[in-house]
């Protein structure tokens, strides 16, 4: 799978999980250059306490366009160390 913006790949793997239609890829797949720290966070009843990431791609800024879980609930500790995209971000095949 590649999370693709902009015409780049952000994160690239072959081991992501699906929750609720969100491919998760693997925390070490991202090329972190794109990515940088966002306020934004929101919590999943069954999932945890979420944190963002806003990626930027050729100077284009997606506002916490990705997501993980830092410390998940029980019922989500396999996506502990694994990000989700949105706003744009295409996962697919490839």
């Amino acid at each position: 799978m590649k999370a693709i913006w902009n015409k780049k790949i952000v994160a690239s793997s072959d081991k992501t999980i699906v929750v609720e239609g969100n491919h998760y890829f693997p925390a070490d797949s991202l090329n972190m250059h794109f990515f940088t720290n966002s306020d934004k966070h929101t919590t999943c009843p069954w999932k945890g306490a979420a944190s963002y990431y806003d990626v930027e791609v050729d100077g284009e800024i997606n506002p916490s366009a990705a997501w993980y879980y830092p410390e998940p609930k029980l019922a989500a500790n396999n996506i502990a160390g694994y990000v989700a995209f949105w706003k744009g971000i295409q996962t697919t095949e490839g």
